[in-house]
């Protein structure tokens, strides 16, 4: 096992038997070789470890029970099929424990660490109530919902930068004043119907580098700041860069890697504990979003790492 000069890790459920073995459900997703390359970079970076389910409880607390329960059990109709955007198959509710039970990890080591990582998650399309957009459970909601109900935050922050509004976690903290989310997304996007909930930025088609990277600094860090979060949830999706089958932006791999630069300085400056999800990633070329995954997770660890050097220095 390598040995690392930080103290920082990554979950996944990505290698569960869920994944394994089974084509992707979408064409536009990643094939399982490249999932796979890019699992063992990522480990030369950090630690990987395998997703502890998220307990059928805390579901419960964000959702529906009887949603949940006929979907554990397969009673879904093909509207609710084609809704998730896919078929139902034992697999959705493993894969959704999963993810969930891997962003709540993450949760945690961020609390210890100021840094967490659940490399998959984000599926912020999921509602109280039904699935839609890939999403069963909101990872996020559930767990900002613990963060809160567990008293180790005040003022969460859910900042989500996938090329796709997070309709699901607005509308699901819509109502909840301890939470904001701020969404930069597409305009001619999925979903189509946005949800007006929290603050919301839409770009259009074609957006570059220097427009998008303009609008973080004019009207995304402002938000944040007025906000004053004591907790951040930060959905990195690689969906923003061009060549992506189900985004309509044009950030090239060096302007995703700013974005990401200027989001995790910013939380490591301001001390806020953050938690990264990485969302929507559908792109033509599999090399440049592992290349943009792996920028993600490089600019993470420069950031908190050099944040810990500088505390360290202090003492």
């Amino acid at each position: 096992m390598a040995a690392f000069s930080h103290p920082f890790r990554a979950f996944t459920a990505y290698r569960r038997a869920a994944y394994a073995g089974q084509p992707a459900p979408r064409r536009q997703f990643m094939a399982r070789e490249a999932m796979l390359e890019l699992l063992e970079r990522v480990g030369e970076l950090l630690p990987l470890e395998e997703a502890p389910d998220l307990p059928w409880a805390l579901a419960e607390q964000v959702h529906d029970p009887a949603y949940l329960a006929r979907w554990k059990g397969g009673d879904v109709t093909r509207a609710e099929e084609r809704a998730l955007g896919f078929a139902w198959t034992p697999a959705v509710v493993e894969r959704g424990l999963g993810s969930s039970g891997a962003t709540l990890a993450a949760t945690r080591d961020a609390l210890s660490w100021g840094l967490g990582l659940n490399f998959g998650g984000g599926t912020h399309h999921a509602y109280t109530d039904h699935a839609e957009g890939f999403s069963f459970l909101n990872d996020v909601v559930i767990s900002a919902r613990w963060l809160l109900d567990s008293g180790q935050a005040r003022r969460i922050l859910t900042l989500d930068l996938d090329v796709h509004q997070g309709n699901g976690t607005a509308a699901m903290l819509a109502h909840e004043a301890r939470a904001l989310t701020v969404s930069m997304h597409g305009a001619n996007n999925y979903p189509f119907q946005k949800e007006a909930a929290g603050f919301n930025i839409a770009l259009p088609d074609g957006t570059d580098d220097a427009a998008y990277l303009a609008a973080l600094d004019s009207q995304v860090a402002p938000a944040m700041a007025a906000f004053r979060p004591d907790f951040a949830i930060y959905l990195a999706g690689a969906d923003v860069l061009a060549g992506d089958q189900l985004g309509k932006l044009a950030l090239s791999l060096d302007g995703v890697r700013q974005r990401d630069e200027r989001v995790f300085r910013w939380a490591a400056r301001a001390r806020i504990p953050l938690v990264t999800v990485m969302a929507g990633g559908y792109n033509r070329d599999p090399q440049q979003l592992i290349a943009a995954r792996l920028g993600t997770v490089e600019a993470a660890l420069e950031a908190f790492g050099k944040r810990r050097a500088q505390a360290a220095e202090s003492r």
